[in-house]
């Protein structure tokens, strides 16, 4: 057997469905292998767009997806997304090509240290040297990508290696469980729970798992115990719940910090300091007591450091806490009635009506809400909207709020979207992008076009970078640097087979939205933008 049809096979061992990517000259045995088996080849026009894709993959069934490139500048062109994905904690494997490292073939054209590229932006990175390791080599990236933190994980199949004849086998491997939270760490917490008097949940980005989301539910529901998200832990727990008090979107000085401040004790989920960091999850004074609940120990920071950890399966801890019986004597009224006027003001003003023809974050959050049911999706790239999104959009089942507040990178959010839709067809899918954000990676509407998703873009348009536009106001800055100067965005969506349409007013947001949504194919809405001067 050819090496590169082991490789394959061993992919097929592992479940793999998609390969996303861009293949080259080194790949080429490895495409044919491809090219016979049951794998699908989902060629992008950009190898960053392969990775957020692969990525989203992995954030939606928990195992890792794959990216392909080539030597060289295929590779380097990896990076962007290679950080995305494991700073979210996406399980991703990478594959890249490379020239016969036996023996010499164009010398030193287009060669550069990929491994050692690779090895400070991954959980592990290694070159194939033997064809006979491959099935160990594959299995092992599965394992590490998975493993927590899930992350990235790269491999670099030379052209000669791929063309070697083997007799290997893949190896087949049962799942490895996780290890529970021991007895006496149980207990501790439990007595923590019964001594607090006003404790509150903060659920992160590592809560995001389908097991976590059903008993976490139950435990809030159980005891009536408050819950708040960071931006990644959206959705983990239905907003709908009267526990619910709000979304930590800003660092400091939202209404959300009123409910937080009156807790003696926060257990927080699934937290990571990788997500954007907040200035209250620690008391100055130390009165509030804080317990990492999470699959792995914490990075000791200057605004987390708990008082206690409580490490292992989630999940189980959380079905654990709800047979338990906990004598909780806690009184919550303050807190719930705080948060009941912050979600009445934000209500209030979202329905404020709006004179402009431009369209304002809260317009278009309400809009969409309303347009969409619980289980569709929305997609974010990255900008000012974001915080909007976060803060306001309530979310009710998990991966439902596509976000990424840990590498933050702008360019990702129509490939979250095409992946999300193409996994979910019978979900409608909604991406928001800044006119910065989709021009970075325009050329891949032509693979959601190729694709044939049904998909609407809402191109938030207001002809700069406009968060970094807004930072620099705040800073009393004078303007300078980050204006733009705009394709016709409808005649570009018509270029790629995508319908363009541009909305005039933004009274009429709410039609064309409704009307994109029932049309076939890439709907691509060109939104004239405007933020409000402050957060209310």
């Amino acid at each position: 057997m050819k090496a590169s049809d082991l490789f394959v096979k061993c992919l097929e061992t592992e479940g793999v469905r998609y390969i996303f990517g861009i293949p080259g000259e080194e790949n080429l045995d490895l495409l044919e292998s491809l090219r016979k088996s049951e794998i699908k080849l989902i060629l992008t026009r950009n190898e960053q767009t392969a990775v957020f894709m692969a990525a989203n993959y992995g954030r939606f069934t928990g195992k890792p997806g794959i990216a392909i490139s080539t030597l060289g500048p295929g590779a380097t062109n990896l990076v962007t997304g290679v950080g995305y994905a494991q700073l979210n904690g996406l399980p991703v494997i990478l594959i890249t090509g490379q020239k016969p490292i036996k023996k010499s073939k164009q010398g030193e054209f287009q060669i550069i240290d990929i491994v050692s590229m690779m090895k400070p932006l991954t959980k592990s990175a290694r070159q194939i040297q033997s064809a006979s390791r491959i099935p160990a080599h594959i299995r092992q990236a599965f394992k590490t990508a998975i493993s927590e933190r899930p992350g990235a994980v790269h491999l670099e199949l030379p052209e000669d290696i791929a063309r070697e004849e083997v007799d290997e086998v893949p190896i087949i491997q049962e799942d490895i469980r996780r290890p529970v939270v021991e007895d006496k760490a149980f207990s501790k917490l439990v007595d923590a729970l019964e001594k607090s008097k006003t404790p509150i949940v903060l659920i992160g980005a590592g809560a995001n798992r389908k097991r976590i989301s059903k008993y976490l539910t139950e435990f809030v529901k159980q005891y009536n115990i408050p819950f708040f998200e960071s931006q990644m832990g959206k959705g983990v727990v239905d907003e709908r719940l009267p526990q619910y008090v709000g979304t930590a979107a800003l660092s400091s000085g939202d209404d959300v910090h009123k409910v937080i401040d009156q807790a003696d004790l926060i257990l927080a989920v699934g937290h990571d300091t990788l997500e954007k960091p907040t200035n209250f999850i620690h008391s100055q004074d130390n009165k509030t007591k804080l317990i990492h609940i999470n699959y792995y120990e914490s990075k000791t920071d200057e605004v987390y450091h708990p008082d206690m950890e409580i490490i292992g399966d989630i999940g189980n801890l959380f079905w654990r806490l709800c047979k338990a019986k906990i004598n909780a004597k806690w009184n919550h009224d303050l807190m719930y009635e705080t948060a009941l006027k912050s979600k009445e003001k934000i209500k209030g003003y979202n329905l404020k009506k709006i004179n402009s023809k431009l369209t304002t974050p809260q317009l278009l959050i309400n809009t969409l809400r309303n347009s969409l049911d619980e289980n569709d999706i929305v997609a974010l790239d990255n900008g000012w909207y974001k915080i909007w999104f976060a803060r306001n959009y309530h979310v009710y089942h998990p991966n439902t709020l596509l976000l990424d507040n840990t590498f933050a990178t702008m360019g990702a959010g129509l490939a979250s979207g095409t992946i999300a839709k193409y996994l979910n067809p019978e979900s409608k899918t909604v991406v928001i992008t800044g006119d910065g954000g989709l021009i970075m990676n325009l050329g891949d509407l032509e693979t959601t076009v190729r694709l044939g998703i049904n998909i609407v873009v809402i191109v938030v348009n207001n002809s700069s970078y406009g968060m970094i536009k807004i930072k620099q106001k705040q800073q009393g800055l004078t303007e300078f640097g980050l204006d733009l100067i705009n394709p016709d965005f409808v005649k570009l969506a018509e270029s790629f087979g995508a319908k363009g349409v541009r909305l005039e007013d933004a009274s009429a947001l709410d039609e064309t939205i409704k009307q994109a949504l029932k049309t076939k194919g890439a709907v691509i809405i060109d939104v004239p933008f405007e933020y409000p001067e402050n957060f209310e």
